[in-house]
């Protein structure tokens, strides 16, 4: 089974165009990709924690997340944004399956490494790929909101980057990140280049130079760990471009392919 896990950030979720949908509608319906969308929403809860007059604050990309804000953002990830993916599939002509994290256990998550400063911010530990199948099976595309629970029932906000990552990890899927931009890119005297091709070493190097910074970072940590751990490809694209999933899945050079430091390319500077 080819496994396509493709992470929707949400700051492109209100802008990508009809195509998009039905690139992946496609994709599934061709019979040689299953995929699976996980999806964020942080614009949307920025949105209405600032109406709600509640605070929000970040480090490094990854929001603080105390009690009050952890009910937001599952109410925004599970409820409106999930069911906004569902829907746009389906008015593309397929049939899609939104599920949460939460359901049945889906992904099982501990508190994250620094969760004294980040609070309800949790890690993946499992994913119950079986519930995927399950869904994939039944001729729909999954929809995954990416919360997590523990053994005792406490959910966990968990970044969407990080979700993506490890459900690729567990079904050992081809992981693309979708943007609003080209991909990584670097600037010299005002002109950007976007980087097609890009190792563990140089991404790292990228991000202590502060040339990769806010939302990125957690994108290309999330990348670097899924190639470390049975994830065949991680692209990010740009998902306004037409046909930019098909043109990745045939092989053309498009978005920002992260690679494993001994595979072999043309040096980045």
């Amino acid at each position: 089974m080819n496994y396509l896990v493709v992470k929707c950030g949400g700051s492109v979720l209100e802008k990508l165009p009809a195509s998009f949908y039905k690139n992946l509608v496609e994709l599934q319906q061709s019979g040689k990709w299953q995929p699976i969308i996980v999806h964020g929403g942080g614009p949307l809860i920025s949105k209405l924690l600032k109406k709600l007059g509640v605070e929000t604050t970040f480090v490094d990309g990854l929001r603080v997340t105390s009690k009050e804000v952890l009910h937001i953002v599952e109410m925004v990830l599970s409820g409106s944004v999930n069911k906004q993916i569902v829907q746009n599939i389906q008015k593309a002509g397929g049939s899609a399956y939104g599920i949460s994290g939460v359901d049945g256990a889906l992904i099982s998550a501990k508190p994250a490494n620094g969760s004294m400063k980040l609070g309800y911010v949790g890690e993946v530990t499992h994913v119950k790929t079986e519930l995927i199948e399950q869904i994939l099976e039944n001729c729909h595309i999954p929809v995954i909101s990416p919360i997590g629970i523990d053994t005792n029932g406490q959910i966990y906000n968990i970044n969407g980057d990080v979700a993506a990552s490890a459900v690729a990890k567990a079904l050992g899927a081809k992981l693309c990140f979708i943007s609003d931009i080209p991909g990584i890119y670097v600037e010299e005297k005002g002109v950007q280049t976007t980087l097609h091709e890009l190792t563990k070493t140089e991404a790292e190097s990228l991000i202590h130079k502060k040339v990769i910074t806010g939302g990125m970072i957690p994108k290309v940590k999330a990348a670097i760990d899924g190639l470390a751990h049975n994830v065949q490809q991680v692209v990010i694209l740009n998902g306004m471009e037409a046909n930019s999933l098909h043109q990745f899945l045939a092989g053309e050079k498009i978005g920002t392919k992260m690679l494993a430091d001994k595979e072999v390319h043309p040096h980045v500077q």
